[in-house]
């Protein structure tokens, strides 16, 4: 049964009251979700002592957290249609509880690799809620200071996962890392449970079965080649799992094109006929896989390069994360105050500056230098973040906002793969190269950081590049124009 009473009360509160408190638990648990994303990165050394295994088998804790959500995000469009505010979050904060708890108790590596894939399923819904639920209720003219608010969640969570790791594994093994997560999620989804309102409407909406086979061997086998890039015994030809994966994508677009013109697609394409839409997706891209690389060769410099321990890294790393969120409301505001390329332009030039020198990395680059470059780099993100997201949803009509988080979510998804991937490769084979040539272990792998971090800095370029074509302000439509007759199904190209 449609809502569109409840929708129309809740709208108006937003006007009042600015922030609708229905977002204050969405993003705590988003949070707390998206930080398990990057968790565990510091305590991969622990787990392979652990469970003995090898790095490139720890590694699958994360590689198998994004597959999933790369999986499963797809699908949310349509579930986020089909059920309410209410139940998306009771489902999702429960699944993930569950996939928490089997990960804190798990006697084996499987295990532990079962509970982060149902933690995963858990995450995947969170995301897409949030973000659907924000361009819902939030006025126009309100969003750029709610979405620097709920930045918080989005981009400062998997940033600060290595340094709350690090603090943790301090004082405790690393089950410590979930059962520390547990009372904290359980207290967000009761207390959620017992004050969130539904927001929006629900209807029946069909789910086209090969539409969710296709998206799940398109972008699950994409991700899946992009973290075989490097193995050394992978199980495939990288090159050739990346390309069926590319296959399942092209033939999961051809599916949803056909479904536009005569039923409910699984992920309406048509969010990406609005330019600025599109443009926000591609800087994104850019912007996560720059993000994603440095996140996880920061620590391997600090820790294989420099012989600094888990907690010293991830104090390092911290004030460039609570730099991120603090400035998020700020920067919001500063959007809704000034637009978008004041913030955007110069953050896609910090973020350039910031990995070009990175470029430089070496054993007598002074800490504070490194403390200095991560803090601008990930203020840089925040000023790209807040203002991109936002002129982008907003270019999208009403009826487009859950098939627009979704596709956005999901290629954030593959961009931290493949930003990962391609660091960790280009580390390895210019490492090797190195130590081929009578390079010692130390030069060998300051030398693959080098250019590792140049990557970033390429993609850097590409991240100012497109900066400079997103629009000043929304192109008009979202929630407050959702009437206008621009903003009509018919009306994309």
């Amino acid at each position: 049964m449609r809502n569109s009473a409840l929708q129309s009360t809740t709208a108006m509160a937003a006007e009042r009251t600015g922030t609708p408190k229905v977002l204050h638990w969405l993003v705590a648990a988003t949070f707390i979700v998206i930080l398990n994303e990057t968790i565990l990165i510091n305590a991969l050394p622990r787990l392979m002592v652990a469970f003995d295994i090898t790095e490139r088998t720890a590694q699958w804790l994360s590689t198998s957290f994004m597959l999933t959500m790369a999986v499963v995000i797809p699908t949310t469009g349509w579930f986020l249609q089909r059920v309410t505010t209410r139940i998306a979050f009771g489902l999702s904060m429960s699944v993930f509880f569950v996939g928490t708890l089997v990960a804190a108790l798990a006697p084996t590596f499987e295990i532990l690799l079962a509970g982060r894939i149902i933690q995963a399923i858990g995450t995947a819904v969170m995301l897409p809620l949030l973000m659907t639920t924000l361009m819902t209720v939030v006025p126009e003219r309100d969003r750029g200071r709610v979405m620097g608010n709920v930045m918080l969640a989005i981009s400062v969570a998997p940033a600060m996962g290595p340094a709350v790791s690090g603090l943790i594994l301090e004082v405790g093994s690393w089950r410590f890392v979930f059962v520390a997560v547990l009372p904290i999620a359980a207290l967000i989804t009761a207390v959620g449970m017992r004050y969130l309102n539904n927001v929006g409407e629900t209807g029946e909406v069909p789910l086209d079965k090969l539409s969710v086979v296709l998206a799940a061997l398109g972008f699950g086998v994409l991700v899946f080649g992009l973290s075989e890039i490097g193995a050394p015994d992978p199980f495939l030809s990288p090159a050739l799992t990346i390309g069926f994966g590319v296959l399942g994508i092209g033939l999961f677009v051809v599916r949803q094109l056909s479904l536009q013109r005569r039923s409910s697609p699984l992920l309406d394409l048509r969010t990406l006929t609005y330019r600025t839409y599109a443009l926000a997706l591609v800087l994104m891209v850019f912007a996560f896989m720059a993000m994603l690389g440095a996140m996880v060769l920061f620590p391997l410099f600090l820790q294989n390069v420099r012989d600094l321990s888990a907690l010293q890294t991830g104090l390092l790393m911290m004030p460039g994360g609570l730099a991120m969120g603090l400035l998020g409301p700020t920067i919001g505001r500063c959007f809704d105050r000034f637009g978008g390329r004041p913030l955007v332009v110069p953050g896609a030039i910090g973020v350039l500056a910031a990995l070009v020198t990175l470029t430089q990395v070496s054993l007598v680059m002074p800490m504070w230098m490194i403390l200095a470059v991560h803090i601008v780099l990930m203020v840089s993100l925040a000023c790209l973040f807040t203002p991109v997201f936002t002129l982008g949803l907003s270019a999208v009509p009403q009826h487009l906002y859950s098939h627009g988080s979704s596709l956005l979510a999901t290629l954030q998804q593959v961009a931290a793969a493949m930003g990962t991937a391609i660091a960790m490769t280009v580390l390895a084979v210019r490492s090797q190269a190195l130590a081929d040539t009578g390079a010692n272990d130390t030069a060998a792998q300051v030398g693959g950081m080098q250019w590792a971090f140049g990557v970033g800095a390429i993609l850097g370029v590409g991240i100012v590049a497109v900066s400079v074509l997103m629009p000043h302000r929304p192109d008009g439509f979202g929630a407050d124009s959702v009437n206008s007759p621009n903003t009509q199904p018919d009306a994309a190209p």
